[in-house]
Protein backbone atom coordinates (compact mmCIF):
# COMPACT_ATOMS: atom_id res chain seq x y z
CA UNK A 1 0.00 0.00 0.00
CA UNK A 2 0.78 3.75 -0.59
CA UNK A 3 0.71 6.33 2.01
CA UNK A 4 0.96 9.93 2.18
CA UNK A 5 2.11 11.40 5.48
CA UNK A 6 1.24 15.11 5.90
CA UNK A 7 3.35 15.77 9.05
CA UNK A 8 5.56 18.56 9.72
CA UNK A 9 7.50 17.39 12.99
CA UNK A 10 10.58 16.09 11.27
CA UNK A 11 11.18 13.49 13.72
CA UNK A 12 7.92 11.95 14.29
CA UNK A 13 7.53 11.83 10.78
CA UNK A 14 10.72 9.72 10.51
CA UNK A 15 10.10 7.25 13.21
CA UNK A 16 5.97 6.72 11.49
CA UNK A 17 7.96 6.03 7.69
CA UNK A 18 10.23 4.11 9.32
CA UNK A 19 7.66 2.05 11.27
CA UNK A 20 5.27 1.77 8.07
CA UNK A 21 8.12 1.03 5.98
CA UNK A 22 8.56 -1.83 7.97
CA UNK A 23 5.18 -3.36 7.19
CA UNK A 24 5.79 -3.27 3.56
CA UNK A 25 4.01 -0.09 2.87
CA UNK A 26 5.40 2.81 0.89
CA UNK A 27 4.90 6.17 2.54
CA UNK A 28 5.67 9.20 1.14
CA UNK A 29 6.27 12.38 3.24
CA UNK A 30 5.06 15.59 2.77
CA UNK A 31 5.81 18.51 5.28
CA UNK A 32 3.52 21.06 4.78
CA UNK A 33 -0.15 21.80 2.56
CA UNK A 34 1.55 22.69 -0.42
CA UNK A 35 3.74 19.32 -0.65
CA UNK A 36 0.84 17.22 -0.21
CA UNK A 37 -1.66 19.16 -2.52
CA UNK A 38 1.55 18.00 -4.91
CA UNK A 39 1.40 14.88 -3.81
CA UNK A 40 -2.07 13.96 -4.32
CA UNK A 41 -1.90 15.46 -7.86
CA UNK A 42 1.45 13.00 -8.86
CA UNK A 43 -0.08 9.63 -7.18
CA UNK A 44 -2.59 7.52 -6.25
CA UNK A 45 -2.81 6.84 -2.24
CA UNK A 46 -4.33 4.19 -0.25
CA UNK A 47 -4.57 6.00 3.02
CA UNK A 48 -2.95 9.92 4.22
CA UNK A 49 -2.30 10.29 7.38
CA UNK A 50 -3.07 13.95 8.25
CA UNK A 51 -1.59 16.39 10.75
CA UNK A 52 -3.69 19.39 11.97
CA UNK A 53 -1.31 21.89 12.84
CA UNK A 54 1.07 22.38 9.75
CA UNK A 55 3.21 25.84 8.66
CA UNK A 56 1.14 26.57 5.54
CA UNK A 57 -2.04 26.40 7.44
CA UNK A 58 -4.72 23.95 8.84
CA UNK A 59 -5.57 20.48 8.15
CA UNK A 60 -8.89 20.51 8.38
CA UNK A 61 -8.89 22.90 5.29
CA UNK A 62 -7.03 20.37 3.18
CA UNK A 63 -9.47 17.14 4.48
CA UNK A 64 -11.95 19.82 3.38
CA UNK A 65 -11.06 19.91 -0.14
CA UNK A 66 -9.95 16.35 -0.17
CA UNK A 67 -13.70 15.76 0.39
CA UNK A 68 -15.33 18.25 -1.66
CA UNK A 69 -13.23 17.11 -4.55
CA UNK A 70 -14.82 13.81 -4.13
CA UNK A 71 -12.01 11.83 -3.25
CA UNK A 72 -12.57 8.60 -1.46
CA UNK A 73 -8.76 8.32 -0.50
CA UNK A 74 -9.75 7.41 3.37
CA UNK A 75 -7.98 10.15 5.74
CA UNK A 76 -6.70 9.35 9.30
CA UNK A 77 -5.55 12.40 11.05
CA UNK A 78 -3.21 12.91 13.49
CA UNK A 79 -3.89 15.33 16.16
CA UNK A 80 -3.00 16.82 19.95
CA UNK A 81 -6.80 17.89 20.59
CA UNK A 82 -8.78 15.48 22.68
CA UNK A 83 -11.86 16.80 23.28
CA UNK A 84 -15.10 15.32 21.99
CA UNK A 85 -15.81 18.60 19.93
CA UNK A 86 -12.54 18.28 18.66
CA UNK A 87 -12.85 15.02 17.41
CA UNK A 88 -16.56 15.10 16.22
CA UNK A 89 -15.94 18.00 13.85
CA UNK A 90 -13.24 15.52 12.57
CA UNK A 91 -15.58 12.89 11.38
CA UNK A 92 -17.65 15.44 10.18
CA UNK A 93 -15.28 17.07 8.06
CA UNK A 94 -14.75 13.67 6.56
CA UNK A 95 -12.25 11.57 8.80
CA UNK A 96 -12.02 8.29 8.45
CA UNK A 97 -10.82 8.20 11.70
CA UNK A 98 -8.72 9.65 14.29
CA UNK A 99 -5.77 9.13 16.89
CA UNK A 100 -4.22 10.87 19.64
CA UNK A 101 -1.23 12.54 19.78
CA UNK A 102 1.30 11.11 21.93
CA UNK A 103 0.37 7.47 20.58
CA UNK A 104 1.16 4.17 20.13
CA UNK A 105 2.79 2.73 16.98
CA UNK A 106 0.73 -0.43 17.37
CA UNK A 107 -1.99 1.35 17.85
CA UNK A 108 -1.49 3.87 14.73
CA UNK A 109 -0.62 0.32 12.36
CA UNK A 110 -4.20 -1.18 13.54
CA UNK A 111 -6.22 1.80 13.17
CA UNK A 112 -4.53 1.99 9.50
CA UNK A 113 -5.27 -1.76 9.04
CA UNK A 114 -8.87 -0.85 10.02
CA UNK A 115 -9.24 1.56 7.51
CA UNK A 116 -8.04 -0.07 4.98
CA UNK A 117 -10.21 -3.25 6.01
CA UNK A 118 -13.71 -0.82 5.56
CA UNK A 119 -12.36 1.04 2.77
CA UNK A 120 -11.96 -2.51 0.61
CA UNK A 121 -16.08 -3.54 1.98
CA UNK A 122 -14.78 -6.01 4.68
CA UNK A 123 -14.07 -6.35 8.32
CA UNK A 124 -11.78 -9.73 8.31
CA UNK A 125 -8.27 -9.73 7.09
CA UNK A 126 -8.16 -12.42 5.13
CA UNK A 127 -9.29 -12.35 1.54
CA UNK A 128 -9.67 -15.74 -0.20
CA UNK A 129 -9.73 -16.47 -4.19
CA UNK A 130 -10.19 -20.05 -5.98
CA UNK A 131 -9.05 -21.79 -3.02
CA UNK A 132 -6.16 -19.49 -1.46
CA UNK A 133 -6.44 -17.84 1.80
CA UNK A 134 -4.14 -14.15 2.40
CA UNK A 135 -3.75 -13.45 5.49
CA UNK A 136 -2.87 -9.52 5.82
CA UNK A 137 -2.59 -9.52 9.55
CA UNK A 138 -0.71 -13.09 9.96
CA UNK A 139 1.38 -12.01 6.52
CA UNK A 140 0.57 -15.42 4.95
CA UNK A 141 -0.51 -16.95 2.03
CA UNK A 142 -2.25 -20.40 2.40
CA UNK A 143 -3.24 -22.76 -0.40
CA UNK A 144 -2.95 -26.59 0.31
CA UNK A 145 -1.28 -27.45 3.54
CA UNK A 146 0.52 -25.25 6.46
CA UNK A 147 0.60 -21.38 5.52
CA UNK A 148 3.41 -19.79 3.88
CA UNK A 149 4.81 -16.57 5.31
CA UNK A 150 5.00 -13.77 3.60
CA UNK A 151 7.97 -10.82 3.52
CA UNK A 152 6.55 -7.36 3.91
CA UNK A 153 6.51 -6.21 0.04
CA UNK A 154 5.27 -9.58 -1.15
CA UNK A 155 2.66 -9.34 1.37
CA UNK A 156 1.62 -5.61 -0.08
CA UNK A 157 2.03 -7.09 -4.04
CA UNK A 158 -0.50 -10.10 -2.79
CA UNK A 159 -3.13 -7.65 -1.31
CA UNK A 160 -2.90 -5.70 -4.66
CA UNK A 161 -4.15 -8.64 -6.94
CA UNK A 162 -6.54 -10.23 -4.00
CA UNK A 163 -8.36 -6.82 -4.20
CA UNK A 164 -9.05 -7.26 -7.74
CA UNK A 165 -8.84 -10.53 -9.53
CA UNK A 166 -8.17 -11.30 -13.28
CA UNK A 167 -7.31 -7.48 -13.10
CA UNK A 168 -4.26 -6.33 -15.53
CA UNK A 169 -1.75 -4.21 -13.32
CA UNK A 170 0.92 -2.53 -15.54
CA UNK A 171 4.39 -2.36 -13.77
CA UNK A 172 4.38 1.27 -13.30
CA UNK A 173 1.25 0.69 -11.59
CA UNK A 174 2.35 -1.87 -9.16
CA UNK A 175 5.91 0.47 -8.71
CA UNK A 176 3.59 3.16 -7.95
CA UNK A 177 1.59 1.25 -5.11
CA UNK A 178 4.70 -0.65 -3.86
CA UNK A 179 7.34 2.05 -3.55
CA UNK A 180 7.52 5.88 -2.49
CA UNK A 181 9.16 8.46 -4.49
CA UNK A 182 12.20 8.21 -2.40
CA UNK A 183 12.91 4.39 -3.17
CA UNK A 184 15.19 4.61 -5.64
CA UNK A 185 14.44 0.60 -7.84
CA UNK A 186 13.77 -0.10 -11.86
CA UNK A 187 11.20 -1.95 -12.72
CA UNK A 188 12.64 -4.97 -12.34
CA UNK A 189 12.00 -4.87 -8.90
CA UNK A 190 8.18 -6.11 -10.31
CA UNK A 191 9.41 -9.07 -12.15
CA UNK A 192 11.89 -10.34 -8.83
CA UNK A 193 8.50 -9.68 -6.29
CA UNK A 194 6.49 -11.32 -8.58
CA UNK A 195 8.77 -14.56 -9.33
CA UNK A 196 8.72 -14.79 -5.58
CA UNK A 197 5.14 -14.91 -5.16
CA UNK A 198 4.77 -17.28 -8.11
CA UNK A 199 7.20 -19.57 -5.77
CA UNK A 200 4.89 -19.33 -3.28
CA UNK A 201 1.94 -20.26 -5.15
CA UNK A 202 3.50 -23.12 -7.04
CA UNK A 203 0.81 -26.42 -6.81
CA UNK A 204 -2.37 -24.20 -6.12
CA UNK A 205 -5.22 -23.15 -8.21
CA UNK A 206 -3.86 -19.80 -8.43
CA UNK A 207 -0.90 -17.83 -10.73
CA UNK A 208 -0.23 -14.48 -11.76
CA UNK A 209 0.31 -14.12 -15.48
CA UNK A 210 2.13 -11.89 -17.30
CA UNK A 211 0.20 -10.72 -20.28
CA UNK A 212 2.57 -9.11 -22.64
CA UNK A 213 3.39 -5.63 -23.27
CA UNK A 214 0.62 -4.76 -20.10
CA UNK A 215 1.46 -6.25 -17.31
CA UNK A 216 0.28 -8.60 -15.00
CA UNK A 217 -3.22 -10.41 -13.86
CA UNK A 218 -4.06 -12.90 -10.90
CA UNK A 219 -6.17 -15.58 -12.21
CA UNK A 220 -7.48 -19.07 -10.95
CA UNK A 221 -6.64 -22.47 -13.10
CA UNK A 222 -9.56 -24.41 -14.40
Amino acid sequence: MRFLLVEDNARLASVIVDRLGLDGHAVDHASDLDTARTSIRAADYDLILLDIMLPDGDGRDFLAEHRKAKKRTPVIVLTARSEVSDRVGLLDLGADDYITKPFDFSELEARCRAVLRRQGGTAANQKTFAGAVLDSAAGTIQTDGEPDFLRNRELRLLEVFFGAPGQIFSKTHLMDRLFSFSDDVSENAIEVYVGRIRKKLTGSTVRIETVRGLGYRMIGKE
